[in-house]
């Protein structure tokens, strides 16, 4: 702990000592006078805040100002009835403010007790009590708002971290002003009953034991009670005035002073009404003109001025205006729809009916499920995921979801929120009863099965996915499905700036001398249209700048960074080095594509008769087929010579099914080849 630490601990503690021990006339002056500049310090600052939280230790500061008035009130009650006098300070007010009658004193501090009491103290509370509320209230909304902000991506986590913070606070603080005001109303009373009690037990004392005559004794301990009670009340009301300005206090871009000279005086011209009024009733009624003349006077003066000045600032605005009416006409030409041109990247919507999936406040976790898989996509693919734009449409069905790729629709389904998709094993179960349905993520079939029949569907041997999986799930693999679609020059820009912080010696080797970002891009496209991850960018453009120098074909480029990135397609395929099975392309298939290759100035091309393509096609399904029935995801082989027109092959049709030639698989690896797809020899197994 630091020394100020100490000292507010030390403070707080005194406040106890000092109404168990007596304390001397001059000790009680300066404390007194300690209060009145705390009061008015907290009054200054709360003047001075922009938002309630600005000041957030007010509460508190209300409780321990209270608590040192009624300690200062014990002393100066038992100095006043000790020794018939509580300091120069109280004696001052005692005749110097209220002119020393007793009854114009008892009159003044009833007046300041009323004041506090049934105006400020009373009205701060309501305020409190409403905001405390209204704030509540409005919690779930707010956070809702940070969710949709968060999972759209307009706003950071840390930032989202902060306006939730924020959020509990603004609840803290008014929940906690609203009973400190209760600490204010009860400070009034205590002042009241305090007072009473010394009038009456300063009479009693100053007879009983100083033998004071009555008139004698009432006027003394009278006037100190009531300059007691004002040093007490003043500094209380004050603090009260802080309370009702700080739970009043609406947001702004400046304090109570600017924010009041620029809005009580924006109309410079109802002033002259005021200052007319003025001189109307100096010559209609008896009231001596020569005091009210002057006050309108200087009334109409002010407005003249702040008039002049708000002309002289719409003339500067007007000038600003017409400096800029080439960009007005602009803006009033067609082209200013340009903005509305702006197309999201990827898009998410959906029917009226799945609103409770992004609705946290009705359990939803959409948005947090969004995040996750923005990031799970960044570490298994290298790329920065766009924003995913969330949004409900009523234009489909209540439970039906869309989405969108650059605002084009590539996928859709349909889901019921309050049943399971339940996929088979493999052997159906009669006994399941469910909704026939497809899963969307990978075409299988599957079963809206109710509450009841999911534990059954279970010890079936079923899997069973919760509604929100089930659509995440389709969003992650529609985004690794068109990745390639989702990397631009820019996206690419941005990860070669990147990597040139930490290998600036390959970036400035490779771009601009070698090869553009144009090109860069269109090798790390071919790579995700594969899903061919390029979070090793250092790999691919190191392979790259080796190459680029020999050949400008992004095909080849594309082959060869395939060729240094062997361990990492290795380990996508048989993460476990376990045996790889494959389907690998025959002498015949080999021969055939060799011979159909076709170069040309705008690059190679593959030309085959229709004839044979249905053959091959039907070849290579019929061996994928019945490499999916046995649970093995099917993997075509073929040699480096004819990977790439393989793939561009095969890709209208089966373009979820992997191509690899064998320079792409590590030498340690073993390889089943479980069929071979021949023309004229058919398919040998």
């Amino acid at each position: 702990m630091k020394i100020r630490d100490y000292a507010v601990l030390v403070s707080i503690l005194m406040i106890v000592v000092m109404m168990v021990i007596p304390l001397p006339p001059l000790l009680l002056d300066i404390l007194i006078l300690i209060n009145i500049s705390l009061a008015m310090t907290i009054l200054l600052v709360a003047m001075n805040t922009k938002e309630a939280l600005q000041f957030s230790i007010f509460p508190t500061l209300l409780l321990l100002t209270t608590l040192f008035r009624l300690g200062l009130n014990v002393s100066t009650t038992r100095s006043i009835l000790t020794n018939q006098t509580g300091g120069e300070v109280i004696e001052t007010f005692g005749s110097f403010v209220v002119g020393g009658s007793a009854i114009i004193g008892i009159l003044v501090f009833l007046i300041l007790v009323i004041i506090q009491f049934l105006v400020i103290t009373k009205g701060s509370e309501r305020v409190a009590e409403v905001a405390a509320r209204f704030t509540l209230d409005s919690m779930p909304g707010k956070q809702m708002s940070i969710d949709a902000d968060l999972g759209a991506g307009m706003i950071s986590d840390m930032e989202a971290k902060n306006r939730r913070e924020k959020v509990s606070q603004e609840a803290d603080f008014y929940g906690a002003m609203d009973g400190a005001s209760k600490f204010v109303k009860g400070d009034a009373i205590a002042g009241i009953i305090i007072t009473i009690i010394n009038i009456i037990g300063g009479l009693l004392i100053g007879v009983m034991v100083h033998g004071l005559p009555v008139g004698e004794a009432a006027s003394l301990f009278t006037l100190l009670s009531i300059g007691d009670g004002l040093v007490s009340q003043i500094p209380a009301l004050l603090i009260s005035t802080a309370m009702g300005i700080v739970v009043t206090r609406a947001v702004s871009d400046g304090n109570l002073g600017s924010d009041i000279i620029k809005q009580l005086f924006a109309y410079p011209k109802m002033m002259y009404v005021v200052a007319g009024t003025l001189m109307m009733i100096a010559f209609l009624t008896p009231i001596n003109p020569f005091l009210i003349l002057p006050v309108a006077g200087v009334i109409a003066f002010a407005a003249y001025r702040m008039q002049k000045a708000l002309n002289e600032e719409e003339k500067s605005e007007k000038e600003a205006v017409s400096g800029d009416g080439k960009e007005i006409e602009a803006m009033k030409s067609p082209e200013s729809v340009i903005d509305l041109l702006h197309v999201d990247a990827i898009e998410f919507e959906f029917g009226y009916g799945l609103i409770p999936i992004a609705d946290k406040n009705q359990g939803g976790d959409l948005l947090d499920r969004v995040i996750m898989i923005r990031r799970q996509l960044a570490m298994e693919l290298g790329i920065v995921v766009p924003v995913i734009r969330i949004r409900d449409n009523i234009q489909l069905r209540p439970n039906e979801y869309i989405i969108k790729i650059k605002g084009n629709r590539v996928a859709a389904g349909e889901i019921m929120l309050d049943h399971y998709l339940a996929m088979s094993p493999g052997i159906d179960d009669d006994s399941i009863e469910g909704i026939e349905t497809i899963e969307p993520a990978f075409g299988m079939p599957a079963l809206w099965v109710n509450d009841s029949m999911k534990e059954d569907a279970e010890m079936a041997g079923y899997a069973i996915v919760d509604p929100p999986s089930v659509v995440s799930t389709h969003l992650t693999e529609v985004i690794k499905r068109h990745a390639h679609e989702l990397i631009g020059r820019q996206e690419v820009k941005s990860l070669i700036e990147n990597m040139r912080e930490a290998s600036p010696a390959v970036v400035e080797e490779l771009i601009p001398n070698l090869m553009t970002i144009g090109e860069v891009q269109k090798v790390l496209m071919k790579l995700l249209k594969e899903k061919v991850s390029i979070r090793n960018l250092l790999i691919i453009l190191e392979t790259l700048a080796d190459y680029s120098s020999q050949t400008k074909d992004t095909d080849v480029l594309t082959e060869y960074v395939r060729r240094s990135l062997s361990r990492q397609i290795t380990l996508q395929y048989a993460p476990q080095n376990e045996a790889l099975k494959v389907i690998t392309a025959g002498a015949s298939v080999e021969k055939k594509f060799a011979e159909s290759v076709h170069r040309s100035d705008q690059g190679n091309y593959l030309s085959i008769d229709p004839e044979t393509s249905q053959l091959i096609f039907q070849k290579i399904s019929e061996q994928a087929a019945q490499l999916q029935q046995t649970g093995v995801q099917p993997i075509l082989l073929t040699s480096p010579a004819i990977r790439i027109y393989m793939r561009q092959f095969i890709e209208g049709f089966a373009p979820d099914l992997p191509v690899l030639s064998y320079n792409e698989l590590e030498p340690n690896i073993e390889i089943q080849s479980v069929g071979v797809v021949n023309i004229s020899g058919g398919v040998n197994v």
